[in-house]
């Protein structure tokens, strides 16, 4: 296990008074353990998981070329000629009840959605574009292509082939796909448990008696939905104050029960404050070599101060104390860690969507040199492609912009001043959180 040191100093220019945003994560790419221990659960119990190896398809899915619609199904070469085609009806065949024979030249049968072709079949047209006289059906000239309307052995999945890789997250789609190969199980890795905490003596918890000066805490309740919504569970430690020995035995108590520890509040850089304190004690006494932690100004806004570290082999994630700094800092650094701890396949845009490019209604300033998260709605103009206005007041304590926002405005690192047409980076919220 690589330390801190050893870390930061694979990573070009790691300043950690001014860490750019991007830098951040590819140090968190490497401070967070990969998973272990995996277990078959049943498939209806598999939602939201992560998937611990490639499922490699027993079967062909379709197992055989089926009808894709209501019609007739004949042989293909009866359009050669171009022009009407008469065929004689001689059969029919049903889902599951497939037609016993060998057709002749001319010969059609009815066919339903789903059967089975039968050999020396390969083309269905749909019973509503076709003209019947006795046990005739007729096809006007230029009507359909040999194959048309027919589903191939094998066109959704392959025999031997990946169906699902490694890493990825179960959806009701995959978990679909996965029944559809007659399988009852799914082998996933283990949950991942994360222990979280809000330090300070202004903060009060939920039912405190309100008094001047102290707020109550929300950070733990969008913390701990943000979690919920990975599917990990969550480790609520409480409102911890600012004392050394309650702070000690809250982050030990953590170590001890989770695989992270997420704390907001007491890490801006120059505070002589407990919290720091304890946290650089613990990192680095309890497991020599392997423990750490350090102290980030990020060249970001909002979020600016972060900590990270290990408490013995536990990662921990020091957010600062404001509301929408500690949802926008989770966002772009602690939920693509953790995805990494849970197994995650990078390239699933389950996990990590792309950035959508929308119009900038409005100008925005901006300056090079930090990354800037501005919370946004994302909507579609009168040519159907999308704009994005922020929702107002930026300021980092102001929690009711985070629930008026559909997405985060992303003005990176090197951009400057918006012009109002300008396009510009969108995170939307939906799947997110």
């Amino acid at each position: 296990m690589k330390t801190l040191d050893q870390i930061a100093a694979e990573l070009q220019g790691y300043d950690p008074q001014a860490l750019p945003a991007h830098t951040v994560n590819a140090f968190l790419a490497q401070l967070v353990p990969s998973p272990t221990q995996n277990e078959e659960v049943p498939l209806l119990k598999a939602l939201g998981r992560l998937l611990a190896q490639d499922v490699v398809s027993p079967i062909n899915v379709p197992a055989h070329d089926n009808s894709a619609m209501d019609g007739y199904a004949f042989a293909g070469s009866a359009l050669d000629a171009g022009g009407a085609v008469a065929l004689r009806i001689v059969g029919s065949a049903l889902a599951g009840a497939p037609y016993q024979g060998l057709l002749a030249k001319g010969e059609c049968i009815k066919i339903m959605t789903g059967a089975v072709m039968p050999d020396g079949l390969d083309t269905v047209v749909p019973q509503e574009l076709v003209q019947t006289t006795d046990d005739h059906i007729h096809l006007p000239p230029g009507l359909l292509r040999a194959g048309d309307n027919r589903r191939a052995r094998g066109e959704d999945l392959q025999q031997g082939k990946t169906a699902l890789a490694a890493g990825t997250v179960l959806t009701p789609a995959c978990l679909g796909l996965l029944a559809s190969l007659g399988m009852p199980t799914a082998r996933v890795f283990q949950r991942l448990r994360v222990a979280y905490f809000s330090t300070g003596d202004e903060i009060l918890s939920l039912g405190d008696a309100p008094r001047a000066g102290a707020v109550f805490d929300s950070n733990r309740y969008t913390v701990g939905a943000m979690l919920q919504r990975m599917g990990i569970e969550c480790v609520d430690l409480g409102v911890v104050r600012d004392d050394p020995g309650a702070l000690a035995a809250a982050f030990r108590s953590a170590a001890a029960q989770a695989d992270a520890i997420i704390t907001s509040g007491g890490v801006s850089v120059g505070e002589a404050d407990h919290t720091k304190a304890t946290m650089r004690q613990l990192a680095q006494s309890d497991t020599p070599g392997e423990g750490g932690v350090v102290f980030w100004r990020i060249a970001m806004r909002p979020g600016r101060p972060m900590a990270v570290g290990r408490i013995g082999q536990v990662p921990l994630f020091g957010l600062p104390g404001n509301p929408v700094a500690v949802m926008v800092t989770f966002l772009a650094f602690v939920r693509p860690a953790l995805w990494r701890m849970l197994g995650a396949n990078a390239q699933d845009p389950s996990i990590n969507p792309p950035l959508l490019k929308a119009r900038s209604v409005a100008a925005i300033r901006k300056k090079p040199g930090r990354t800037e998260y501005q919370r946004a709605i994302v909507s579609t103009d009168a040519g159907g492609g999308l704009c994005v206005v922020t929702t107002g007041d930026q300021g980092s304590g102001v929690l009711s912009s985070m629930v008026r926002a559909n997405g985060l405005l992303v003005l990176h690192h090197d951009q400057g001043a918006v012009a109002p047409g300008d396009m510009v980076d969108v995170m939307v919220f939906a799947g997110v959180m």
